[in-house]
């Protein structure tokens, strides 16, 4: 495992667009690759990304970000991509992605790991189960896009 570095952004390009293949949604276009690539590795990077090699090919990544509890006066460290190629699966891999994770949470002092799953994914949730990571069903995930996020904004205040 190791840090994605600024001349490591095409290679992060591409395992972002296989992985937006594996999820059968878009690509990023243009200018979401230059925000990437900026949010990165520019003065103050939002995420980090990781690569994972084996026998000298890289063949995953995860990009990371951390988050944080008021409850618990904590960070947490959010997962928002974690992909392994598919040829390249039940080699270890993603376990010593999640390895890595784990320790470098531990090391920034993060009382927690979290990422979501897609449903359909069930390859990947059996996985996770096998890392005696515990589904959490007590919560449910909203998300406002982008013109909700400018509608809910711009709306009066009652």
């Amino acid at each position: 495992m190791r840090r994605a570095a600024p001349q490591d952004a095409p290679l992060l390009l591409s395992l972002i667009d296989a992985l937006a293949d594996y999820e059968q949604l878009p690509r990023p276009d243009a200018a979401a690759r230059e925000r990437l690539l900026h949010d990165g590795f520019g003065a103050a990077p939002r995420f980090q990304a990781y690569f994972a090699e084996l026998e000298g090919r890289t063949v995953g990544y995860a990009l990371t970000l951390e988050t944080y509890s008021s409850f618990l006066a904590k960070p947490t460290l959010w997962l928002e991509d974690f992909f392994v190629l598919p040829e390249e699966r039940r080699r270890g891999v993603g376990r010593a992605i999640f390895r890595f994770l784990a320790e470098e949470a531990l090391r920034r002092g993060c009382i927690r790991l979290e990422w979501a799953v897609l449903t359909w994914n069930q390859s990947a949730i059996d996985f996770y189960e096998q890392t005696a990571a515990r589904r959490i069903t007590d919560w449910f995930v909203y998300r406002l896009t982008d013109d909700q996020l400018r509608d809910l904004a711009e709306s009066p205040i009652d």
